[in-house]
């Protein structure tokens, strides 16, 4: 048997990517009170437009099911859980009340991050036990990956991310009264203010000179243990494929070298907290 690699919904890496050998615990989207269950439940597109929209991590006892469920299919050899960022969910800490009930065969990993920057940790640790890796081996790579990852996002409004606590007042005031637009990185598994711009055009270029930089600088290290295969990037998006084109195609001309781009929509759940409009990359090297 292998270890069986688990995460939550926001990993944004769906069935296509991540395969049955990964477990993905949905996460909660509450639409006018009704409680869906992100990719479980239908959640309709417009669904910002339907009533009050909140969000909820999976619980400890949700957690708890799905880790022995993995423990079991894993004959022993052991779990390990690589979860969205613990400043922007209570994921991470019903993880960690779950690990504790099911065993110490089960390791959780902060990713730190969100999207595909929580994605690409987990897709590594699952090439790493598909490899046949033992427990400490899988996490080793799911933590260096989620410290080799770097995110940036671009919103339209910050109502969303104020609201739901995920940003600070300050940064909010930029985007309302000071009409600025802000470029957000990912810092130490919190959203914290970077550039500033007047207009969303200035962001998008601010966005992505901040993306370019993480990845020209990658490629120039002169790392062994990397190379210019080794770097990927994920554009995502929240219910603007075109701006997200417009993105890849920006980056595209800024970065010398050969690298991976992929479009990904936003979930329901980050896209309930960043709203329409917003654009994000995530660079991982």
């Amino acid at each position: 048997m292998t270890v069986v690699v688990v995460t939550d919904s926001s990993a944004c890496i769906g069935p296509e990517r991540g395969g049955s050998a990964i477990a993905v615990a949905p996460l909660h989207v509450f639409v006018d009170g009704v409680d869906l269950r992100e990719g479980v439940d239908t959640i309709p597109e417009d669904f910002a437009a339907k009533g009050p929209v909140t969000t909820a991590g999976a619980s400890p006892s949700e957690l708890t099911d799905l880790y022995s469920d993995a423990l079991d299919r894993s004959g022993g050899d052991g779990v390990v859980a690589v979860h969205i960022s613990r400043g922007l969910s209570s994921t991470w800490e019903a993880a960690r009340q779950a690990a504790a009930a099911v065993g110490d065969r089960v390791r959780v990993v902060d990713s730190a991050s969100a999207g595909m920057g929580l994605g690409y940790a987990v897709l590594a640790a699952a090439r790493s036990a598909a490899n046949g890796d033992g427990l400490d081996d899988v996490y080793d790579t799911a933590a260096s990956m989620t410290a080799r990852t770097s995110s940036f996002i671009v919103v339209d409004r910050l109502d969303h991310l104020r609201r739901g606590g995920r940003i600070g007042a300050a940064a909010a005031l930029l985007g309302t009264a000071l009409a600025m637009k802000p470029v957000l990185h990912l810092t130490d598994g919190k959203l914290v203010l970077g550039e500033k711009a007047r207009t969303s055009t200035k962001a998008l270029n601010k966005l992505v000179d901040a993306a370019s930089r993480v990845a020209e600088g990658a490629a120039d290290s002169g790392d062994d243990d990397s190379s210019d295969d080794d770097l990927a990037m994920t554009v995502h998006h929240m219910l603007c494929p075109d701006r997200a084109d417009t993105v890849v195609s920006m980056l595209r001309e800024r970065i010398a070298h050969p690298i991976d781009i992929d479009v990904v929509p936003f979930g329901a759940v980050l896209g309930a907290h960043v709203g329409p409009g917003a654009v994000g990359v995530v660079v991982a090297q």
